[in-house]
């Protein structure tokens, strides 16, 4: 009732991960990227037309993998190209500027007959001419025991896994695409707490100190606007993988970048994997006021649990209480959420994970520096007083 289902969840995993793409650069810099899904796109878009055969030098059926890391560094390039001219500029015109590189590439992609596509169908992986429709792998590829295809295609489930697991086509995808989430956070993570990370926080805080010190801003915030163009990418590819087909409108679109930037301020800017827990609280939500037939959630727990009597009962205007319930519940997900949404920026302005993280991790820092002050420091002599 509370939870997603598999199929829900395995979204979560993969549009989470481009959240966390999107909170690197945004989170970590403070230049808001509004243009964002064209990366998601390109990589999903590569994982497609790659496994129709329409992508030049690239086998049809090459390893998953493979054509999700060749689909990164195309994202890569594009995003260089981007960022170059973007960075030029800073606050609202850099969100606009690329806003307006996504909408170019949206309209573009929408209007090319090459790639099949339409404003609400595109190319679906049905493999080249005369060829069987590729299986997507997450793996060791050439390591059949460690290779599991994902997609929920016929005979991807697994039946006796270490002996007492029987796993479904869609349970295997949900944890094979988890373990590509996993890889690419904590890949990200390192990044976030390298010198390079420092960097990118310090461009965040006070971008004219940071160069005074001797850094170069502009080369700083376009490798991290290429490392996050690759994650996106991934995220976009695993997209095309588990889906097994995309459009224009679900992979290119900036509303794509607006429910990262809502998962984003939900889980927590700057965090990381806040963007992950924020895309799982919205979706929860959305799917716990789901319409009847939708999936689980409460209009349908109420309407099976309240006996008819209560149901049929009149309230105002002769509204009966299940009439009520339907309209105030009844396909109205999105209202909730948004003002879910401004009760976030209101009141919790650090997200879900940032607000955890102050609370529990300013005590023990706090105790943690009380200490150290205390003993001197690193057996020290010299103590702080109250004006340092």
């Amino acid at each position: 009732m509370f939870l997603p289902d598999v199929d829900t969840m395995t979204a979560v995993l993969y549009f989470g991960l481009f959240a966390m793409s999107f909170d690197f650069v945004s989170g970590y810099t403070g230049y808001l990227s509004f243009g964002h899904a064209v990366f998601y796109g390109t990589g999903a878009y590569f994982v497609v037309l790659a496994a129709n055969g329409k992508v030049p030098l690239v086998p049809y059926d090459a390893p998953f993998l493979l054509l999700v890391v060749l689909g990164g560094v195309l994202a890569v390039v594009l995003s260089l190209l981007i960022g170059v001219v973007s960075f030029r500029l800073s606050g609202v015109y850099f969100a606009m500027i690329t806003l307006g590189f996504s909408q170019v590439l949206y309209v573009f992609v929408r209007d090319w007959d090459y790639v099949g596509s339409s404003p609400r169908d595109g190319p679906a992986v049905v493999g080249p001419p005369d060829a069987v429709a590729p299986s997507f792998n997450v793996g060791i590829p050439g390591v059949d025991a460690l290779n599991l295809a994902i997609g929920g295609l016929a005979g991807d489930s697994i039946e006796g896994l270490f002996g007492v697991v029987n796993l479904s086509s869609t349970e295997v995808t949900y944890f094979m695409a988890g373990l590509v989430v996993l890889v690419c956070y904590f890949a990200m993570q390192r990044l976030v707490h390298s010198p390079f990370g420092r960097v990118m926080v310090a461009i965040r805080e006070n971008e004219e100190r940071a160069e005074a010190v001797g850094y170069d801003p502009f080369r700083y915030k376009l490798a991290a606007f290429a490392v996050s163009a690759f994650f996106a990418a991934v995220a976009g590819g695993l997209f095309a993988g588990v889906r097994r087909s995309v459009s224009p409108d679900n992979s290119l679109f900036f509303l794509v970048t607006g429910d990262a930037l809502l998962a984003s301020i939900i889980g927590g800017f700057g965090t990381l994997a806040g963007p992950l827990y924020g895309r799982l609280f919205d979706e929860s939500v959305r799917e716990f006021l789901s319409k009847e037939g939708a999936g689980g959630g409460l209009l349908p727990y109420l309407r099976n649990t309240l006996p008819e009597g209560v149901l049929q009962t009149e309230t105002i205007g002769g509204l009966t209480v299940q009439e009520g319930i339907g309209a105030f519940l009844n396909g109205h997900a999105a209202l909730y959420i948004g003002i879910l949404f401004v009760l976030f920026v209101l009141y919790v302005p650090n997200g879900i994970l940032g607000t955890v993280r102050d609370r529990l991790g300013a005590t023990t820092v706090a105790k943690w520096a009380g200490a150290r002050l205390t003993s001197g420091g690193d057996g020290g002599s010299v103590r702080a007083s109250s004006e340092d």
